[in-house]
């Protein structure tokens, strides 16, 4: 982002995205030499992945290598000098960093809008300590109230899944490209984004519902796995720990 972006951006826009870039340096200050690194993707994310980037450029860490949550994140992070790996190479993780599009009070997690839930999820579990970094506007009394909840599944007979999901009391939708064709993950999977009125009362139910039907991969649902978020407004960068 250049400065005549950043001045040519309205003014809630430019505090929005204020915000996301102290929450995502505040997590990399958690990033010390040797460490096994994941790095998520999305815009709050990216802006952690830049501060790994910077503070390996001016010699502030060295040793680490890291593990990218998807194409996207993959470039970013050369570009920035950060040595990758996969998890086939690194299968253990120090830490994780990764965004999210809705925080509950208890750290639980919606995730998936930049459709890269499966490769995150997996990085988190491989991780000792999994962070989340957002804006104050991702945080809700409960999961679902704003975000969809992204569904990620393989492409043939998505449709069967419909009529579950809405006996789940969700309304599911395809997500489709600008062009009007399906979105397809770096993983070659179809996304359903479910809508549910009320929010979800009930996530650790709806993930075992959905992940019992063949076909469906992996839910946006990040249950029990961030143990701290770094959330910031205008007021500064708040953190929050995970209750156990």
């Amino acid at each position: 982002m250049t400065a005549n972006d950043t001045a040519d951006q309205p003014r809630e826009s430019r505090a929005i995205d204020a915000a996301k870039q102290a929450a995502g340096e505040a997590a990399a200050a958690l990033v010390h030499s040797g460490m096994r690194l994941g790095l998520g993707t999305g815009s709050t994310a990216d802006w952690a992945t830049r501060a790994v980037g910077r503070r390996l450029a001016t010699g502030e860490i060295h040793d680490i290598i890291a593990v990218p949550t998807s194409t996207a994140t993959e470039r970013l992070a050369s570009a920035l000098g950060i040595p990758l790996a996969t998890l086939a190479v690194v299968p253990e993780l120090d830490l994780a960093i990764d965004g999210a599009d809705e925080i509950d009070p208890s750290i639980d997690l919606i995730k998936g809008l930049g459709a890269a839930l499966l490769r995150e999820k997996i990085v988190a579990r491989a991780a000792a300590r999994f962070v989340v970094v957002a804006d104050g506007s991702k945080v809700v009394d409960r999961l679902g109230m704003r975000a969809p909840l992204p569904v990620a599944i393989v492409p043939f007979a998505w449709q069967t899944h419909l009529r579950a999901i809405r006996a789940l009391g969700a309304e599911p939708a395809l997500r489709l490209r600008p062009d009007g064709d399906a979105v397809v993950t770096d993983d070659q999977l179809l996304i359903l984004d479910c809508r549910f009125a009320a929010g979800i009362a009930d996530g650790a139910g709806v993930e075992r519902a959905l992940r019992e039907r063949p076909g469906i991969v992996a839910t946006g649902l990040f249950l029990g796995l961030a143990d701290t978020a770094f959330i910031a407004t205008a007021d500064g960068v708040t953190v929050r720990t995970r209750t156990r």
